[in-house]
């Protein structure tokens, strides 16, 4: 095997825990004959930090190897392993550093060359990098033309890498049409999610979130930031939501790791701003991020 090289694409700063070592920049990890590469089968997480805290790191790390189960692959580090590896990581960057944590594993090799890969095959590594925490200045969404597949159509059960694609078209198509954002509904027609977070809106001071139905990812962040809600005796209703009810909420909000909490503050031509159920959630999630 040729030596591990970094890519001369320009990155944040950035180190990467792969084949016992790290190693510092955009490493090459995959080459054109790697199964994943060609495939599509590469399963990931996401954790932060921020401010000298890491919020449910493990939670983030425990669940990196439930996606690699339910898409088959062989998880082979122990959620304790990578929580270790994540704390080692963090100690090459400043204490108070924005940073994304991002667990991968992916099919090196397919059987006999073809479409099916090969569990046995698995490989790994750990990167982190800087990625500055975006300011909740608020986003204008519009609804998407696009779906959300169903689990016999896509591994929806897991975070994978092959289900981006889908959501990246939303978001490319909205932006063209002058949104920042989109939502995306199942194929009934339910609102589903963002096209890179999860969704809540609020009504007549109760909070709203579709339940999860199987067809999107049922966020980390978005299940804490339930709890918070609750135990500071929010209202928050999991349901099957429509678009109408998205155009008619007092107040929208996204949940999700890489930017926590934010406000929607534009549907389609209407103004909504940042509203005061939001800015709760925010200063909740705050809370419990820095009390540990």
């Amino acid at each position: 095997m040729s030596a591990v090289v970094s890519t001369a694409t320009p990155v944040s700063r950035t180190w990467t825990f792969f084949e016992g070592d790290w190693h510092e920049g955009n490493v090459a990890i995959m080459g054109p004959r790697t199964q994943a590469a060609w495939l599509g089968s590469t399963v990931f997480d996401g954790a932060r930090a921020f401010e000298g805290v890491t919020p449910d790191l493990e939670a983030h790390c425990a669940r990196v190897n439930r996606s690699a189960e339910n898409f088959l692959l062989k998880p082979v580090v122990s959620t304790e392993e990578w929580i270790g590896l994540a704390r080692e990581g963090l100690k090459r960057f400043d204490a108070d550093a924005e940073l994304y944590i991002r667990p991968m594993y992916w099919a090196d090799q397919g059987i006999g060359g073809g479409v099916r890969f090969d569990p046995e095959t698995t490989r790994w590594c750990l990167s982190i990098y800087e990625a500055p925490m975006p300011q909740p200045k608020g986003s204008a969404i519009t609804l998407s033309p696009y779906r959300r597949p169903t689990i016999e159509t896509a591994p929806v059960d897991a975070k994978a890498s092959c289900l981006y694609p889908n959501n990246t078209r939303g978001l490319i198509e909205a932006q063209r049409r002058g949104f920042d954002n989109c939502i995306l509904r199942d194929m009934l027609g339910a609102v589903a999610e963002l096209a890179n977070a999860n969704i809540f809106m609020v009504k007549d001071g109760v909070v709203f979130t579709p339940a999860p139905n199987g067809v999107f990812l049922d966020g980390i962040t978005r299940r804490r930031v339930i709890g918070l809600l609750r135990a500071n005796g929010v209202e928050v209703v999991e349901k099957t939501l429509a678009y109408e009810d998205f155009l008619n909420a007092d107040e929208i909000f996204s949940t999700g790791n890489y930017a926590k909490v934010s406000p929607m503050v534009r549907i389609e031509a209407r103004e909504l701003g940042a509203g005061p159920v939001f800015r709760r959630a925010r200063a909740l999630y705050w809370a419990f991020a820095h009390e540990g």
